[in-house]
């Protein structure tokens, strides 16, 4: 019998939290939670919305679990806070890991943590408590600390050690053996070569604007 578990959220990846534990887990999504003063509808994909202030007397935690999909609102602060008060009413938060990922039987993860499809995470990596991690490489001996997010195609190289409530964007790569410190921000498509301090922000690349056209550049002619 599959394990039925109560959303926390309702935005974009929380529907996607639907889906995948739908479509590619053990777990079956019997309803979606938020607090009450977010709640304007008692229905998503059919199932009940309820308010997180009641949700133990509707959903208890002897029979349900959680996850909580919220993403990196004040640098995840948000969804820590949720995490925790999940974990106070006595919740059990369970961990999604797609079929499509790559990774070693001994992988150390832990609770609420989603790993999408196409994550390469190599042995000995570590992934602590409410994790987010869009498909990307971790690479190993490496430490996700609790509370981060990597989006999409993000490179953790080797012996790499991300802290606590840190954001790594697309693109980035953090170089083998580097320390990114709590709190930090790396914005996509950053290189980070060096440890990091406590709340650093690395913006990413941005690209400018060439004065050519497209219609300038002979390889396209």
């Amino acid at each position: 019998m599959n394990k039925k578990v109560v959303i926390f959220g309702v935005s974009t990846l929380a529907r996607l939290a639907y889906v995948y534990l739908t479509e590619d887990s053990p777990y079956e999504v019997t309803a979606f939670t938020v607090h009450e003063d977010y709640l304007k509808e008692k229905k998503l994909f059919e199932l009940d919305l309820v308010p997180f202030e009641r949700i133990e007397e509707i959903y208890p935690p002897e029979h349900f679990a959680m996850f909580v999909a919220i993403g990196y609102k004040r640098v995840n602060k948000a969804r820590a806070e949720i995490y925790n008060l999940c974990k106070r009413k006595g919740y059990e938060l369970i961990s999604y890991i797609s079929s499509k990922a790559s990774y070693c039987k001994h992988l150390a993860i832990g609770d609420n943590c989603f790993i999408m499809a196409n994550t390469v995470i190599q042995p000995f990596a570590e992934i602590e408590n409410d994790v987010i991690i869009w498909s990307g490489n971790i690479g190993y001996n490496s430490y996700i600390r609790e509370h981060c997010y990597i989006a999409p195609h993000a490179v953790v190289a080797g012996k790499v050690n991300v802290g606590q409530y840190s954001f790594v964007g697309a693109n980035a790569t953090i170089r083998e053996g580097v320390t990114i410190a709590p709190e930090c921000v790396i914005g996509a498509g950053a290189l980070i070569v060096n440890d990091t301090r406590t709340g650093e922000v690395y913006p990413g690349q941005k690209a400018s604007v060439s004065i050519h056209t497209s219609s300038d550049l002979k390889s396209f002619q």
